[in-house]
Formats: structure tokens, C-alpha cells, sequence
């Protein structure tokens, strides 16, 4: 009897050190950050085009802003894993084999690799329409994971009346999508939706890479009085292509965003990538200074820019209204 009362208190003994010896170690995971000489700080980027490099040339901006700068108190070990979903897997895998503090995703298949890979490493998200049905979050304002961010949602009911306002009688419009990016597929069933409250019809073309459109954007060009761009990646990679087979056609294209248009389509109201990934950087800044991701609510950029391409209009002999065009910020270029 005496020996099992021993075991038994031993037992507790264990177990009362293990619990406290866990909490201690997962709460200091990001309050630690703070007090470590350099944090090392892991950024996968899905693919390389303007819109992404902008977020993250934002966010570690932001980062030397707040103070902490690359080869000074932080370690930046940056990758991109150009488009293949397997190297977005092993660059994430490799982050948490060297034990990096904290991950900046970039890019909805960026961001689900390191969350299936960690469960324990802040990381801290862009470039992600919906990080809830991306299953990255249970909650837009209360994540209750390791994973917190921003969110790039377009304000894709103003894209649609601005479409309207320069394209009168647009009738059909295209949208091209990556089908294996769950980005793209939530936009594209946001676009069918919204697209009929201006009396509009979405004509959809599914690709899997860059290889794809060229085949895709011919047929469907011969339907189509617009095109429009939802941010998805592999489009976003490939908008001097796809100017230069709608212009042929005289076929506008219209951005999703302010890279879009800067690129060569002729017009957005949409979001500053730079500045969506400084309000990203901020973000991590909070984490570093030991807040949790679990805690910290999604944000999205409040701030919509009006832009339009004046080479591209002029090439299309699009007729923009006074009152538009002056509130615009105007760009040049992408058009051949």
C-alpha cells in the first residue's frame, strides 16, 4: 500500500511538472521573441510578380521601422517557390526544421504549406482573400491558430460599377483562374455572384500554369467584352501575355488590384500591395513583442486606390468621364 501511494504521488509529481513545464514553454514561444539578440524570420513567397514583391518589400520595411532590421536583430531567410506547390511544401518543412521564430507567407498556397507544417511557429499572412474558408483560421477576428495576417479582399462591388462606368455595354466578362488555388475559386464564386447586380455574365476559364493561358484566354476572347483580373497568381505572373492577346482584340482588361494596372490593364480601385504588407509587417512586430496570432484579429487594407493606365486607354480608345479621371492616379506602361 505504501509503495503504490509512493508510485501515486510520484506520478503526480511528474505529471504537475510536465503541465507547467509545457505552458511555460508554449507561452514563451512568442514572448520570448523580444529578448532574443536576432529573431530569425522565414518569408515564402508563392511566386514572383509585382503585387507580391511589393507586400513584402512592405513588410520588411515596416519591420526595420519598428527597429528591427535584417543583419542586425533579425535573420531574414527568404524563398519562392516560383509557382510549385511541392516547393512551397519543403521550403515550409525547412523553416521549421531550422527553427525559425516566426514565418511571413505570401500567398494563399504559401500560407496553408506552413500551416500544415507547423502548429506552433507564428505565421503571419498575406495576400490571402479568405483566411477562414482557406482553413487557416476559425475566425476573422479571433484566429484561435498560430496563423494571423491581412487580407487582400478586393472591393469587387466598385470594380464592377467602375467596369460599368468605362464599358458601358459590357456584357460578358472573363475571368481566369488557377483551379488548384483556393484563392482563385473564392473569387471567382464572389465575382458570379456580384457580377448580377450589374447585369453582367462571368464566363470562366480554369488553368494550372502559365503554360495554360494562351489556349484558355483564345477561348474564350471570342465571348467576352472585358476581362477581368481576380488576384490570382499565375494570372498576375503572366499580364503582359494576356495584353497582348486582348489588345490585339481590342479586349480591355481590368485590374484587381493597383499592380494589375500598372502592369498594362486599364483601370482598378483596389489595393496598395506596399502598403498592405507594411500593415502585415506591423503585425509581426506585435508578435515579436509577444503577442499571440491567436489573438490578433485579420485586417484588411481600408485605404482603395482608384487607378488607370492612360497608355492603355489611349490604345483602346476608351473614353474615361472627367469626374473618374480626376480623382484617378495616373500610371504608364505595360502596353506594347
Amino acid at each position: 500500500m505504501v509503495g503504490k501511494k509512493k508510485v501515486g504521488v510520484l506520478l503526480s509529481l511528474v505529471l504537475s511538472i510536465s503541465l507547467f513545464g509545457g505552458c511555460s514553454k508554449s507561452q514563451g514561444t512568442t514572448s520570448s521573441l523580444k529578448d532574443k539578440k536576432v529573431v530569425k524570420i522565414g518569408i515564402s513567397q508563392i511566386v514572383e510578380h509585382p503585387a507580391l514583391d511589393a507586400a513584402r518589400k512592405g513588410f520588411v520595411d515596416a519591420l526595420k521601422e519598428k527597429g528591427y532590421e535584417d543583419g542586425k536583430n533579425i535573420k531574414i531567410d527568404y524563398q519562392n517557390s516560383q509557382g510549385d506547390m511541392q516547393t512551397s511544401q519543403n521550403i515550409a518543412q525547412n523553416f521549421v526544421s531550422n527553427k525559425e521564430d516566426l514565418i511571413f507567407a505570401i500567398g494563399t498556397p504559401s500560407a496553408q504549406s506552413a500551416f500544415n507544417a507547423t502548429k506552433n511557429i507564428p505565421i503571419v499572412i498575406t495576400a490571402v482573400t479568405d483566411p477562414v474558408k482557406s482553413g487557416l483560421a476559425k475566425s476573422m477576428e479571433k484566429p484561435q491558430t498560430n496563423v494571423t495576417g491581412t487580407s487582400d479582399k478586393t472591393p469587387m462591388k466598385e470594380q464592377f460599377k467602375l467596369l460599368k462606368t468605362l464599358i458601358p455595354k459590357a456584357k460578358n466578362i472573363g475571368i481566369m483562374y488557377n483551379t488548384s488555388e483556393r484563392n482563385s475559386e473564392i473569387q471567382l464564386k464572389d465575382a458570379e455572384v456580384i457580377s448580377k447586380e450589374f447585369n453582367l455574365n462571368v464566363i470562366s476559364t480554369g488553368i494550372t500554369n502559365v503554360n495554360d493561358i494562351p489556349q484558355s484566354l483564345n477561348s474564350i476572347i471570342g465571348k467576352i467584352d472585358a476581362l477581368y483580373l481576380i488576384t490570382d497568381n499565375t494570372v498576375a505572373s503572366s499580364i503582359p501575355l494576356l495584353t497582348n492577346i486582348c489588345y490585339s482584340k481590342n479586349i480591355p482588361i481590368f485590374g484587381g488590384e493597383k499592380a494589375h494596372v500598372v502592369s498594362g490593364a486599364i483601370a482598378t480601385i483596389g489595393i496598395d500591395y506596399y502598403k498592405l504588407g507594411v500593415q502585415t509587417g506591423e503585425i509581426a512586430v506585435k508578435i515579436i513583442n509577444g503577442n499571440i496570432p491567436q489573438e490578433i484579429p485579420f485586417t484588411t487594407l481600408k485605404d482603395m486606390e482608384l487607378v488607370i493606365n492612360e497608355d492603355a486607354i489611349k490604345k483602346l480608345n476608351i473614353q474615361v468621364p472627367k469626374d473618374v479621371l480626376e480623382k484617378a492616379e495616373k500610371v504608364k506602361g505595360g502596353v506594347k
